[in-house]
């Protein structure tokens, strides 16, 4: 299965409307998976929880957290992520950032609604978060479907085919069964 490239992965984070999947977990080992807004800045992943969301108490009591990002249509590209959330605003200093969070909303609607959203909410203290792509720590993995003449048998990856023979045999083409 093709990888993204590090300037694949930048600009696929870089593309408005994609959404974050972000797992944390409960204070019971319980996981938890919300679909936020975010941001790709600075080499970062950033997102904003409100003060009193749960996700933002489990990531303050247990900063472990993955999150994928991914797409509909082909080529599917994905990147997930393991790693360490990073608290970079703790809540009630929004002023500090509130341009990037209107940076973050004008990601997904446009730019008067994102205006509108940000300062009918701006007396409700949000924290920014944030998790490198590319720093120590992160795990990484990145994939598509295969593309024009690419090898079909990337669609899955190697360790899914129960022997080297099927492997082998859709590799040349000889059976597609």
């Amino acid at each position: 299965m093709p990888g993204l490239s590090r300037d694949e992965v930048e600009s696929f984070l870089s593309e408005p409307g994609h959404m974050l999947r972000l797992a944390t977990l409960d204070a019971d080992g319980m996981p938890r998976n919300v679909p936020i807004w975010y941001v790709y800045d600075e080499g970062m992943i950033k997102f904003t929880p409100r003060a009193r969301s749960v996700f933002l108490d489990n990531l303050l009591r247990d900063p472990r957290c993955a999150m994928t990002i991914d797409e509909d249509p082909l080529p599917y590209r994905k990147v997930a992520l393991q790693g360490h959330a990073k608290l970079l605003y703790p809540c009630g200093q929004d002023d500090a950032w509130r341009d990037l969070y209107r940076t973050i909303a004008k990601r997904y609607v446009d730019a008067d609604a994102a205006d509108a959203y940000v300062d009918n909410t701006d007396d409700q203290p949000r924290a920014l978060l944030g998790l490198p792509v590319y720093g120590e720590g992160t795990k990484r993995v990145t994939w598509r479907m295969p593309v024009g003449d690419e090898d079909p048998t990337g669609i899955w990856h190697r360790r899914y085919y129960l022997d080297g023979t099927k492997f082998a045999q859709l590799a040349d083409g000889s059976s597609r069964s």
